[in-house]
């Protein structure tokens, strides 16, 4: 694993593949790690086309700094918007000028506010299972925190939760800025996110297409050839 240093903490990231192939950032889940893609990067950083494959922790997990653990931290170390500034520092930091960017729940959202803020640096867009930010009604309860030692700072998932319960209005109001093609995975009925809040976030994007993989939320665990299928040729295209 490497490091970089971003917004005043140290993220660790993975990378597979030819340095000098395409790009692509892969964003994982709530409570996961970059770890958590290693069956997905080694193939796209050796499949028929190769890419050189980036995988972060995201702020909060894994080996990456946990700003909430600190004394006095509020829940603005976890904003939605402090990881997706992580990531354009983190791209910029390596020389990465433009980039494929397939993002799973948490990970997806990072990636679709990455794509609004700065659309210049996303070459083509993958989110896996992710839901519209519209608030949730009822609000999800708060989860309970499991015994023991975790991967990731528990503090993270409080402020996660609040801001899934009411997401911030405008990000919703941005969704128009994504313009690049944009391939939506849905993970059909077994799924924890609602079906219908995956399709609410195609609508209001420019170049979108949805595709569902009846795998439940971890399409890329569950159904790895199936994901990898649509994701290459999406990629590809």
């Amino acid at each position: 694993m490497d490091t970089v240093r971003v917004n005043g903490i140290t993220l660790a990231y993975r990378t597979w593949g030819p340095e000098d192939a395409p790009p692509v950032l892969l964003l994982h889940s709530r409570g996961a790690d970059g770890a958590d893609w290693t069956p997905v990067a080694e193939r796209l950083a050796t499949g028929p086309r190769p890419r050189r494959v980036y995988a972060p922790d995201l702020r909060g997990h894994g080996h990456s700094d946990w700003p909430g653990a600190q004394p006095g931290a509020g829940q603005e170390a976890y904003a939605y918007e402090a990881m997706r500034d992580d990531i354009l520092v983190f791209l910029t930091g390596l020389g990465i000028g433009r980039v494929d960017v397939v993002g799973h729940s948490l990970g997806g959202a990072v990636a679709y506010l990455l794509a609004q803020h700065a659309p210049e640096v996303v070459g083509r867009l993958v989110l896996e299972d992710v839901p519209a930010p519209l608030p949730l009604d009822p609000p999800r309860a708060p989860t309970e925190r499991p015994d023991g030692a975790l991967p990731f700072d528990w503090a993270m998932v409080r402020a996660t939760d609040a801001q899934r319960n009411a997401p911030d209005p405008v990000w919703w109001d941005r969704m128009a800025r994504i313009t690049m093609p944009t391939l939506l995975i849905a993970g059909g009925p077994t799924s924890l996110i609602p079906q219908d809040q995956v399709t609410a976030l195609a609508e209001p994007l420019a170049d979108a297409r949805l595709v569902t993989i009846d795998a439940g939320h971890l399409v890329h665990e569950s159904r790895p050839a199936e994901f990898l299928a649509v994701v290459e040729a999406f990629l590809a295209a």
